[in-house]
């Protein structure tokens, strides 16, 4: 098998002499994708890619940071992350990410090491791939239909980190969609459903309240329970809006699991 790479970081020259490389000697698949939280929240469910490098250049503690949107990946595991960068970059990298677990390749790139790491990735991954097909057996399930239905909870934050923290809360009880921006989840609702909405009362271009209002005059949407997200400087404001525009309640980020859960609860059964 060949592995599925994604290239990104702000080092662009490094990235595309890297991606170029390993097309043309090895003919890896190569997968370019922008160093933001929104471009690899999106990306990375999409490709499913073995291998991440992450090409480092001139980096700050706030453009490390966009990186640990990849945690969620590296903990579930099957993607191995390589971060290519100087001595600085590297501390760095190392002082302010939350990820656990990554090989730094110093520049300029060897080559030759870069291709012996991922031969060695590309063999484990082939051993892993024959273990789990052994491992895996087909059962229908002939009671599934007398089973409830999990219910489906749309979140929408603006926020990378607190989507996928809300959905590490949730995921165990309830399906989760999560959207990125109000626009988004007037799209999503258009043409699916959810039993709730979790919604952040700020956000860019269109917030909280005014998403509640589109989704009010929606067909088939104007009846969905709407929970705010709100930081703790928005209470009052979002006092008001509950009297106004009577959502089901609101809760203070960050959230708690048990916060979450509970006023789900109470208002799905």
């Amino acid at each position: 098998m060949h592995l599925k790479i994604m290239v990104t970081g702000k080092n662009r020259k490094i990235a595309t002499d890297i991606s170029d490389h390993l097309m043309t000697d090895r003919g890896y698949s190569v997968v370019k994708c922008g160093a933001s939280k929104e471009a690899l929240f999106t990306g990375v469910p999409a490709e499913m890619p073995n291998v991440i490098i992450i090409c480092l250049g001139d980096e700050t503690k706030e453009t490390v940071s966009v990186f640990d949107v990849l945690k969620e990946c590296t903990m579930i595991g099957g993607v191995t992350l390589i971060v290519v960068a100087n001595e600085n970059d590297q501390q760095l990298f190392i002082t302010n990410t939350k990820l656990e677990h990554m090989f730094f390749m110093s520049r300029p790139v060897s080559l030759f090491a870069l291709y012996s790491k991922l031969s060695e990735i590309e063999k484990k991954v082939e051993e892993n791939t024959d273990n789990i097909s052994m491992m895996v057996t087909e059962y229908v399930n002939p009671h599934a239909n007398d089973l409830p239905p999990r219910k489906h909870i749309l979140v929408v934050d603006d926020d990378t980190e607190q989507l996928m923290q809300i959905k590490e809360h949730l995921k165990e009880f309830y399906e989760v969609t999560l959207v990125p921006s109000g626009d988004a989840a007037i799209k999503y609702l258009s043409k699916h459903s959810a039993d709730l909405i979790l919604l952040d009362y700020m956000m860019p271009e269109m917030n909280g309240p005014q998403v509640l209002e589109n989704l009010r005059k929606m067909p088939g949407s104007n009846y969905i329970p709407v929970v705010f997200l709100t930081g703790v400087t928005e209470k009052d404001t979002v006092v008001k809006t509950l009297v106004e525009l009577k959502p089901q309640g609101y809760i203070v980020k960050p959230s708690k699991k048990s916060e979450l859960v509970a006023k789900i609860i109470d208002i799905l059964g």
